[in-house]
């Protein structure tokens, strides 16, 4: 297969790094471009129309997930085989990103070998009648073991918290504090904001101010049923937000029994 033409999109530099270099040694790809948030992407994807796009899933400014939901709603005639490369193992992310018309799921880190395989069958299942090119995605490599990093990156993209607003930082940074001190929680204004805005190089005040913009973003969203299956009961309302520290003992406490089953 000759002229396959490759979109990569990814806010890991290194990861571009690497995919850069592998694809520019196969004469059957053409990499015609690389975008590092959803903005960027959407832009380039309509720019040079590819063949093929390698998504990550968790970027600054615009998600993966909600890249795909804007290519669904442009609802091109032809639009690109969608493969996500990504450390976000859950089912219900991998039945969304199927849902929204990915090709493709694999679990970073991945094989190259397997991965170049993969974008060429999706140009095959692209020329495909469109009910058989949208058969199931497949979840490729084994099931890596989840750094805290990446579970609370799952809450937070499940229960709708942008990564590129800077309460989102703060708010991953508390629960790891209050997870390795949990009494840290009931400190919050003498230790744990002063402690977060030493390590950003700001201030307590605007520590506070962002975490609350974050959450209320979440509530603001309206994913009430989706915020209480994350946490397991009816702990939430439209009308009755958690404050700062409730927000954190909650998804600290969800990491915390996660951890021990």
């Amino acid at each position: 297969m000759e002229g396959i033409r490759l979109v990569i999109v990814d806010d890991n530099l290194e990861v571009c790094g690497m995919l850069k270099e592998f694809f520019s040694k196969q004469d059957s790809v053409s990499l015609v471009g690389e975008a590092h948030d959803g903005i960027q992407a959407l832009a380039l994807i309509e720019s040079e129309q590819p063949d093929v796009v390698l998504l990550d899933m968790v970027m600054p400014k615009m998600d993966g997930f909600s890249v795909l939901e804007c290519l669904a709603r442009k609802n091109a005639p032809n639009p690109p085989a969608i493969i996500a490369l990504t450390a976000l193992n859950r089912d219900d992310f991998i039945i969304r990103t199927i849902a929204l018309g990915v090709y493709y799921y694999m679990l970073k880190p991945f094989d190259l070998s397997v991965l170049l395989q993969r974008v060429r069958e999706a140009v095959t299942r692209r020329a495909m009648p469109r009910l058989e090119a949208s058969a199931p995605a497949l979840l490729v490599t084994a099931t890596p073991q989840r750094s805290l990093d990446e579970r609370i990156t799952n809450v937070f993209l499940t229960i709708g918290i942008p990564a590129h607003i800077k309460g989102y930082q703060f708010l991953r940074e508390a629960v790891k504090m209050v997870l390795d001190s949990p009494d840290m929680i009931n400190r919050i204004t003498k230790e744990l904001y002063p402690g977060i805005a030493r390590k950003f190089n700001t201030s307590s005040s605007k520590v506070e101010r962002a975490i609350r913009h974050a959450i209320e973003v979440a509530w603001g969203r309206g994913r009430i049923d989706v915020l209480n299956q994350v946490f397991g009961h009816n702990v939430c309302s439209l009308d009755a937000k958690p404050t700062n520290g409730e927000f954190i003992a909650l998804v600290s406490d969800k990491l915390a029994l996660e951890r021990s089953a």
